[in-house]
């Protein structure tokens, strides 16, 4: 299917790695031209080593949690490649907590680290898109935000009110041709899931492979998604293939929680 995605400029935050660095292969294989933004330069330098020779795309650093990095980057991102058509939110997670370790400071830092890295990105973007009269943001957000759980409460918090500010600004847009949707992933196979895994496997003191093994047992389809497979759902919700949808929430969670809303 030709997703009609030739030539379009597409900015991912938290493109070095995982879902962020899948959907930049994807775009670049699309022909779009791809902006990546991410924190770490080590992670951004390791990225665009992968990507090279797969089109046009380049990297920048910046911290998000920051409004006027954030605003920094994608005015980079435009001056090298042009207006943004599509921005793909995937930069920040929150730390989990225990809820009786939870302090104020953890429910601000949770903000920090996922609603508003998002928020400093959109605000810029979505006005600039608004003014042309085009454009499609992608949010990557988590099903922590429709599902308490007690080990993440603050950082599900901040995904439920990405959820809420997506569907909304997806209504105030709509009628300056701009559309917002969000996904929500399961358990995927990234970097950032191998890491929690070893912690929680020195914590319990057994292997990774069971943490791993044990996690999977739970999952309807028995196995977690690939990030390639997440990347898949962003690309057509960002393609004029997916024209009349927006303020949409996909859950991509393989029926791992089978909700009706």
């Amino acid at each position: 299917m030709d997703l009609q995605l030739q030539g379009k400029h597409v900015l991912v935050t938290g493109g070095s790695r995982g879902i962020g660095l899948a959907c930049a292969r994807d775009f670049l294989a699309e022909g779009c031209r791809v902006s990546l933004v991410g924190r770490n330069p080590q992670h951004m330098e390791h990225a665009l080593a992968s990507l090279r020779g797969q089109g046009e795309v380049a990297g920048a650093c910046a911290d998000l949690a920051d409004a006027a990095e954030a605003m920094r980057a994608v005015e980079g991102a435009e001056a090298r490649f042009g207006p943004i058509d599509v921005l793909v939110n995937s930069a920040g997670a929150a730390r989990r907590t225990p809820y009786d370790e939870l302090q104020p400071q953890a429910w601000h830092d949770a903000m920090q680290a996922k609603f508003f890295t998002y928020i400093h990105v959109m605000d810029p973007v979505v006005k600039r898109m608004g003014q042309r009269g085009a454009g499609v943001i992608v949010n990557v957000i988590g099903m922590g935000g429709k599902v308490a759980t007690t080990t993440h409460l603050a950082g599900g918090a901040a995904n439920a009110a990405l959820m809420l500010a997506t569907a909304g600004l997806a209504a105030a847009w709509a009628p300056h041709g701009v559309r917002v949707n969000a996904v929500n992933p399961t358990l995927t196979l990234t970097d950032r899931l191998s890491e929690g895994f070893a912690v929680d496997a020195r914590l319990r003191q057994v292997s990774v492979e069971d943490v791993r093994r044990q996690a999977e047992s739970k999952l309807p389809l028995g196995r977690m998604a690939t990030p390639e497979e997440v990347s898949s759902v962003i690309l057509f919700l960002a393609s004029p293939r997916a024209s009349y949808v927006s303020g949409a929430i996909v859950s991509v969670d393989g029926a791992n929680s089978p909700l009706v809303v």
